[in-house]
């Protein structure tokens, strides 16, 4: 018995067979067949009995995709409904595969594909098997320098008698690719330099990976220039004397508009109502610059700002720079801040660096004390490592983030300090829907005294992504009537979260924190409550409800919940 192979006979060779039948007469059908065998028939039952010739016909093929070929059915009638009993008989196991591959492959790839096949002998046979073998053998030839590999002839003869299923599948991996140049159409305001300084995948020469061209493409798309990119490579070019083909990489690219103008609204839990105006356009200057600017009115923090970010260079390194104006009243304390910026990012392994130097000016004002102002100019490196198996929505891993700065009297500061801080958040599966996310952070400003050292170098903490059951920055020094930031910080927190469908989670919680001067104060505040988790295109949102065990009060919570 030799199977047909097409995905297309496959998939409506049930409702073909069906069509023919006869019209169907009144009646129910029963189905008695074992469990595993009356779960796989029964969505496809009618509703009402028919052809008896046709109902088997059907429920053959069907269990034959299954590896069953030799079923038995016995039909009893009984007051118009038709009972069906049906013995599959055992199911057909592989008995031998022939694979075979033409072209030159390296032996290591060679020996790799046969021992990865994904259908041994001695396994049950299964159409879907059989099928997604035979894929998973080409798509490892096509990702890997075989471009041009396809598979000539496959077939599944299977003898009824022994159940045994002799699989056969010829390839032929063709010749060997690498990466030629890039080919770029469709640039109009920016040079096809711009595109060479986010390539470090595909290099002319190199043997042809599918993930590098990929990886190129989602590079171009994730960059601020361009809002599509198809790469392909040109199939059409010849072989070389040495039986390779050196392709070149076709990349066609659409840009983005030149000016972008948003305007927005919202809430958060933290600082309250917001309303929000952007102008961005990655052109600025017509330098290939992009440029951020915008205003945010929050009900408790008030912010202009304007930043400007260069092209990565040659080291892979992305520098910018930028200004910001900021007036905040919280906890009793409102502060006006001006900074300005210069910052580099760069992705160094599994490793991102961010090395910047900020210079700022802080007047605050608490309620019930002097007013103050500060000044610091702070170096500031800071290293974050993530290692999730989803960053939108990630169910295992670990992420890590570590920084040291400060400031010195002798280079435009108020005050000598130096800042340490450390983040850390762990995702535990605990089963396919059940999920434990740990959270720590640590904080010290070294320094004689907090006096004269801005609040971004300083620690307050409660409210979202802190220690929930608290409003947000109440847990600090007190200063007059006014919260203030300390030079220690402890938070830790535990969440347990449990997904109800692929959409919808609840979480329960406990957190506990405090910012204090002296680690002889230390009193950590713990809240603790319950959360809505929603999972959203940009990561799950939650709402929290937690109540404080330090003020006997509830707060409402609500944030985007995915790793920093």
């Amino acid at each position: 018995m030799l199977l047909p192979d097409s995905p297309a006979a496959r998939r409506f060779l049930p409702l073909f067979l069906f069509a023919l039948a006869s019209p169907l007469a009144a009646g129910e059908i029963d189905l008695r067949a074992p469990e595993e065998i009356s779960e796989l028939l029964t969505p496809y039952l009618p509703d009402t009995a028919g052809s008896q010739r046709k109902l088997q016909e059907l429920l053959g093929e069907i269990l034959a995709t299954e590896g069953y070929f030799s079923p038995l059915f016995e039909f009893n009638e009984q007051d118009g409904d038709l009972q069906v009993t049906i013995t599959p008989g055992p199911q057909t196991r592989i008995g031998s595969v022939d694979l075979a591959v033409d072209g030159p492959l390296a032996a290591k790839t060679r020996e790799e594909l046969l021992a990865g096949w994904g259908l041994p002998v001695g396994q049950p046979f299964r159409q879907e098997d059989w099928s997604e073998a035979k894929q998973q053998v080409l798509a490892r030839l096509l990702a890997v320098e075989h471009a041009a590999a396809q598979l000539l002839d496959s077939a599944a003869e299977i003898d009824t008698e022994t159940q045994r299923a002799a699989l056969r599948a010829h390839y032929d991996a063709g010749p060997p690719y690498r990466f030629g140049e890039l080919k770029i159409s469709g640039l109009q305001r920016y040079a096809p330099d711009l595109v060479q300084r986010y390539n470090r995948t595909v290099l002319p020469g190199e043997p042809y990976r599918e993930d590098r061209l990929n990886a190129l493409q989602a590079t171009l798309q994730a960059s601020p220039y361009f809002s599509s990119v198809q790469a392909s490579l040109d199939m059409d070019s010849e072989i070389g004397p040495d039986g390779t083909v050196t392709a070149p990489v076709l990349l066609r690219v659409r840009e983005r508009a030149a000016h972008r103008v948003a305007f927005g609204a919202g809430i958060s839990s933290n600082t309250g109502a917001r309303v929000e105006a952007n102008y961005h356009t990655p052109d600025f200057f017509n330098q290939a610059w992009e440029f951020d600017t915008g205003l945010r009115l929050e009900q408790k923090k008030q912010t202009a700002y304007a930043d400007v970010f260069l092209p990565p260079d040659d080291k892979n390194r992305r520098n910018s720079i930028g200004l910001m104006a900021e007036g905040t009243d919280i906890q009793g304390l409102k502060t006006e801040r001006y900074a300005f910026g210069a910052q580099t990012v760069q992705q160094r392994g599994s490793i991102e660096q961010r090395l910047s130097l900020n210079w700022q000016e802080e007047r605050r004002e608490p309620d019930g004390a002097l007013a103050t102002t500060s000044r610091a100019l702070v170096p500031n490196v800071m290293w974050t490592w993530r290692r999730v198996d989803n960053p939108l929505d990630p169910h295992k891993g670990i992420v890590l983030q570590a920084q040291v700065g400060g400031g010195t009297k002798a280079l435009l500061s108020d005050q000598n300090f130096v800042r340490l801080h450390s983040r850390w958040q762990q995702f535990i599966p605990l089963s396919k829907d059940n999920l434990l996310t740990l959270r720590g952070e640590i904080g010290y400003t070294l320094a004689d005294s907090r006096q004269h050292i801005p609040q971004d170098y300083l620690f307050r903490t409660g409210g979202t992504g802190s220690v929930r059951g608290y409003a947000y920055q109440s847990l600090g020094i007190k200063e007059g009537n006014a919260t203030v930031g300390g030079r220690y910080l402890g938070v830790v927190s535990a969440e347990a979260t449990h997904w109800l469908n692929e959409s919808w989670g609840i979480a329960g919680f406990v957190d506990a924190g405090d910012a204090v001067d002296d680690l002889q104060d230390i009193r950590l505040a713990v809240g603790y409550g319950v959360g809505a988790r929603w999972r959203s295109p940009a990561g799950p949102i939650g709402v929290d409800l937690a109540y404080g065990q330090r003020t006997a009060e509830i707060q409402l919570h609500f944030s985007l919940a995915i790793p920093f």
